[in-house]
């Protein structure tokens, strides 16, 4: 079957800029505290960069999240069954979603990405290892509402968002976010969603700060980005990476330090950073088992199933649709 439709939801500018990029660039700088939104790391370059964060042996959420796939399989396929369209958020590579697709025998396969150059590519490669699976790449911005290819409509549906994704949001966003989909999947489907545990700060920092500077590079290529999509003239060398754990609300938070006094330019707008002030460049929350399923229950999500690895702690958490009820 292999891909059969690439479907391009991002509103992009005369020069090709996605619009939002810009927006949330200039806003962020604009802020005291500034701040851009990590789905911007995402080009081709951050996106093969993510990929590389993956593979290290720091980076637990991947290898954890991957064996309890595997080894959770039959009760997965038992628990969701066959037939349905999998929606997977934030696709990337696709790496674990052959594991799913093997356990549950869907219908179709529609990935979700804003990198467009990375999302076809990994969807040409999962197309010729499911060669009768119909497999319709969306190019969007998963965080705003997202209209679906017409051709899965009348399936059932299945949510994927693997990763502890939901992480990088603080609660009222990934609660939006959670409503965005529910509306958009309907009744009757059902969301398989990683979750990052809390555990110790020194497991949780060295997977944000590996000594081999992926991570570090990974954080710097937003400031790459900028300078090659909005004409900036940002002087990356510097910056440094940091990452620290905000025990208050339970996150490991990824900043660009300005080591000295700086000015620069982006789209021709002067900015100013002093040494030592930085941009807010990620927030990943982790959840213990009660607040996830509070996270979800608001989002619309009825927790259904969870299955936890317990080195370094995560989950996965099998949610079905919450009923809408009017009010009497």
């Amino acid at each position: 079957m292999g891909v059969v439709r690439h479907l391009r939801q991002v509103d992009a500018d005369h020069a090709g800029v996605d619009v939002a990029f810009r927006a949330d660039v200039h806003a962020g700088l604009s802020q005291a505290q500034k701040a851009i939104p990590a789905r911007w790391f995402y080009d081709a370059t951050g996106s093969a960069l993510f990929e590389d964060i993956t593979a290290l042996p720091e980076y637990y959420p991947t290898r954890s999240e991957t064996d309890l796939l595997k080894r959770h399989a039959a009760d997965l396929a038992q628990a969701i069954g066959p037939g349905r369209a999998v929606v997977e958020l934030g696709s990337g590579s696709s790496t674990k979603t052959p594991l799913l697709l093997d356990a549950i025998s869907p219908a179709a396969y529609v990935p979700v990405d804003i990198s467009g150059d990375f999302l076809r590519d990994s969807a040409e490669q999962l197309a010729e290892r499911f060669p009768g699976l119909p497999v319709y790449p969306v190019e969007a911005d998963f965080t705003q509402p997202v209209p679906l290819p017409r051709e899965i409509c009348p399936l059932p549906k299945l949510g994927f968002f693997p990763g502890s994704t939901i992480g990088n949001m603080v609660a009222r966003t990934a609660i939006d976010l959670l409503r965005i989909w529910r509306k958009a999947l309907g009744d009757g489907s059902q969301l398989l969603i990683g979750i990052d545990r809390i555990k110790d700060r020194e497991t949780l920092i060295a997977a944000y700060d590996d000594p081999a500077g992926v991570t570090a590079a990974f954080n710097l290529n937003l400031l790459e980005r900028i300078n090659r999509e909005l004409g900036g003239d940002i002087a990356t060398a510097n910056f440094t990476h940091r990452a620290v754990w905000n025990d208050v609300n339970a996150r490991i938070e990824m900043h660009l330090v300005a080591e000295c006094d700086m000015d620069f330019t982006v789209d021709g707008r002067a900015y100013h950073m002093a040494k030592g002030e930085t941009i807010h460049s990620e927030n990943s929350h982790k959840y213990g088992p009660r607040d996830a399923s509070l996270l979800l229950r608001a989002g619309g999500w009825t927790p259904v199933a969870s299955w936890d690895d317990a080195d370094p702690a995560f989950a996965l958490i099998l949610a079905e649709a919450t009923e809408f009820r009017s009010a009497p």
